[in-house]
């Protein structure tokens, strides 16, 4: 099931959650509405949810498959929704807590006692919680809490499914192996989904398509790989992950670091500009290479993991930071407070947040 957002605004007293926002969904998908704490993305999902409603505008659509939903009550639009915290009955067994959406319908609408225990069953493998059934949530690791709150979203058999931050509360090893598992689990089931989160790496490596937003505004939407090697503004590049900024210039169409000359004329052929390279685009070498740099001192070395990561203290007191392999930094052959030489293989310009 497709979903449609046009002109969404929503206002807290005198706080702007969201500013005239448009967005599709296209079914199947799996989408991620990624950005910092305020930016607007938790009252986007709700407002799918029909937990909160946008502000009144002759304008306003929310739509899913194209019929108008903004109208519709919750139990009503076909959404299922995981929160951070599981929300699960304590006093509920994994089994009832699964079976729960389906027991409450109405009569005419609630299926047999056994198509319902056979729905959970099917839902237990599903999550890989088999043979857990009889136990309650206090009895559960936080992971497999999550699940079952995801089994529970599945059982009323969604056509949307929407997730708010449904990893934050976990330890970072097990939201890497639920983050895999939630992947194949899509796969499998291709119902449409969207997920909230403020983790960059998250986004990045569960979904289909990602939403930056910040300040209740869309600043980019696209694919992960879109996103982060061409990033639309900014602070999408800022947001997704570290970078290092040059004060630079843009000569005829070329950048290079270094700002204006004291006395240059500043137009459409030389423009002030800044100048954004991620750490790995980052040329460190012993000497100078003939291409554009300046020189820098180690500062700190962190080898531990596949990556060994650098920080730099450049000739004017900034900080650096470069990442390079094992056998290239063996290569280097420079340590602690030794001099290098650094300059970008791939550098992002932004002109007035504009993006060459």
């Amino acid at each position: 099931m497709s979903i449609e957002l046009k002109n969404i605004n929503k206002s807290f007293g005198t706080f702007t959650a969201l500013a005239n926002v448009t967005l599709t969904i296209p079914t199947g998908q799996l989408m991620a509405l990624l950005g910092p704490s305020g930016s607007g993305k938790t009252t986007l999902l709700r407002i799918i949810a029909g937990l909160e409603q946008p502000d009144a505008s002759p304008d306003v659509e929310l739509s899913f498959d194209g019929q108008p939903t903004l109208g519709a009550r919750v139990r009503e639009r076909g959404v299922g929704f995981v929160f951070q915290h599981y929300a699960l009955f304590r006093h509920m067994t994994v089994a009832e807590n699964i079976a729960f959406g389906l027991q409450v319908r109405p009569r005419s609408l609630r299926p047999s006692k056994a198509a319902i225990r056979e729905k959970v069953q099917a839902l237990l493998e599903l999550v890989q919680l088999q043979n857990l059934e009889r136990r309650y949530p206090s009895q559960l690791s936080g992971g497999q809490r999550q699940r079952v709150a995801l089994a529970r979203a599945l059982a009323v058999e969604p056509k949307i499914l929407l997730l708010d931050e449904p990893f934050g509360a976990l330890d970072a090893r097990v939201r890497q192996e639920l983050r895999r598992w939630l992947r194949k689990l899509h796969d499998e089931i291709h119902v449409t989904s969207v997920f909230v989160t403020h983790d960059q790496e998250e986004a990045l490596e569960v979904a289909d398509q990602i939403v930056v937003m910040n300040r209740g505004k869309i600043e980019q939407v696209g694919t992960p790989d879109e996103v982060f090697h061409k990033p639309a503004s900014e602070f999408v590049m800022k947001f997704l992950g570290n970078v290092n900024l040059f004060h630079g210039r843009v000569e005829s169409g070329q950048a290079m670091i270094g700002a204006v000359a004291s006395g240059s004329p500043t137009g459409a052929r030389v423009q002030p500009a800044r100048l954004l390279v991620r750490p790995h685009e980052l040329e460190v070498t012993a000497q100078p290479n003939g291409r554009p740099g300046l020189p820098a001192t180690i500062h700190r070395i962190q080898s531990a993991g596949p990556m060994v990561k650098l920080e730099l203290i450049d000739e004017h007191g900034q900080t650096l930071l470069a990442e390079m392999g094992h056998e290239q930094f063996h290569g280097l052959g420079k340590g602690l407070n030794q001099q290098v030489y650094v300059s970008p293989k791939e550098t992002r310009v932004f002109i007035d947040d504009y993006t060459i």
